[in-house]
């Protein structure tokens, strides 16, 4: 299903039933939509396994609806605090997903709801901000005056926003892309659009709480819903490392350090993910990956083993319970900061 984690259906979804399955995390990573690189990260799979599904557990306690069910252990569906290993798979309930037709860059979503009935996921990411930290795409299509910061410019740190800010993009298109209210109104189909909103708003308090907790800042995120039944559900993962961005002591602690890490060690290759996808744009071609001229090289070991201890010393923090066999996160930060 995605380039990072395997889906497992044990029920097919219906028109009128939900279906029941599994997420199977892997060790792989995925930076600037390239999917699968070239090697992996040892324990990744399993941390954000065990991150989100503590995080699905606080929805559930705060009320808010999700397709949660627990982690697995020994083929049956668990709460985390019930298993005694870093779990890898998550009991979730299913939705339909039909095909999204498209002519090059155009996509019919008309055709989307009308095979997807009233059980379906819905095709945008909810993006929501309480910092600009650096890197965030928002730095290139916005100023900083559009929220009300005093600043003529982005600088080269991270920036609190007065409030969050919450964004709409495309899930199911060959490559994503950031849309007005409009435009996502219309792309939500039967969903309101200010549930979405108001529902993304609630999981951001939830997961910045937490995070606030144990020492963390939460910068960003996002989420993606079904629709089932006239309700909408929390879906796919939430509040980890690799869905959202969060820092430690002021060093990023998530995906973004390996981001970082690549823009400054593999350029070329980052500057030809972006020439491609602009290219595709320019020719209305849905594959940009095919007009890449150049392939990512795999991380040195040193990189990788810090990666790992990241993404699970973060998690036992973040989790309050050791896990994972990891340095303190006060260590592991440091190691990243000297890379």
């Amino acid at each position: 299903m995605t380039s990072v984690k395997d889906f497992r259906v044990d029920r097919a979804a219906t028109a009128t039933e939900l279906g029941r399955g599994a997420f199977v995390f892997t060790d792989d990573y995925s930076v600037f939509d390239w999917g699968k690189m070239p090697d992996d990260i040892p324990n990744k799979g399993a941390s954000l396994c065990a991150m989100g599904a503590y995080n699905f557990e606080l929805l559930e306690d705060a009320g808010v609806p999700t397709h949660y069910e627990g982690v697995v252990s020994g083929g049956e569906a668990v709460p985390l605090a019930e298993v005694a290993e870093p779990p890898r798979e998550m009991a979730i309930e299913l939705t339909q997903v039909p095909d999204l037709p498209h002519d090059g860059r155009e996509y019919d979503y008309d055709a989307y709801y009308a095979e997807a009935g009233e059980n379906h996921l819905i095709p945008l990411e909810i993006v929501f901000r309480n910092t600009v930290p650096v890197g965030s795409s928002l730095r290139s299509r916005a100023d900083p005056a559009d929220f009300d910061l005093d600043y003529d410019e982005w600088p080269d740190e991270v920036v609190d926003l007065p409030e969050p800010v919450v964004e709409f993009s495309t899930k199911l298109e060959e490559s994503d892309r950031y849309l007005d209210r409009q435009a996502a109104d219309r792309i939500a189909g039967p969903v309101d659009i200010d549930k979405l909103d108001a529902l993304a708003r609630s999981v951001n308090e939830v997961v910045t709480e937490r995070a606030g907790e144990v020492g963390l800042v939460h910068e960003d995120g996002k989420i993606e819903c079904f629709h089932y039944d006239g309700e909408i559900r929390v879906a796919d993962v939430v509040g980890t490392f690799d869905e959202n961005r969060f820092s430690y002591d002021g060093q990023e602690v998530s995906k973004e350090v390996i981001r970082q890490y690549h823009k400054r060690t593999q350029p070329e290759w980052v500057e030809a993910v972006a020439a491609a996808k602009d290219q595709a744009k320019a020719e209305d071609v849905a594959d940009w990956k095919a007009l890449c001229e150049r392939d990512p090289e795999p991380l040195p070991d040193h990189v990788v083993d810090a990666a790992r201890d990241l993404y699970t010393a973060g998690t036992n923090a973040y989790i309050g319970r050791d896990l994972f066999d990891a340095p303190s996160l006060s260590e592991a930060v440091e190691t990243v900061q000297r890379l």
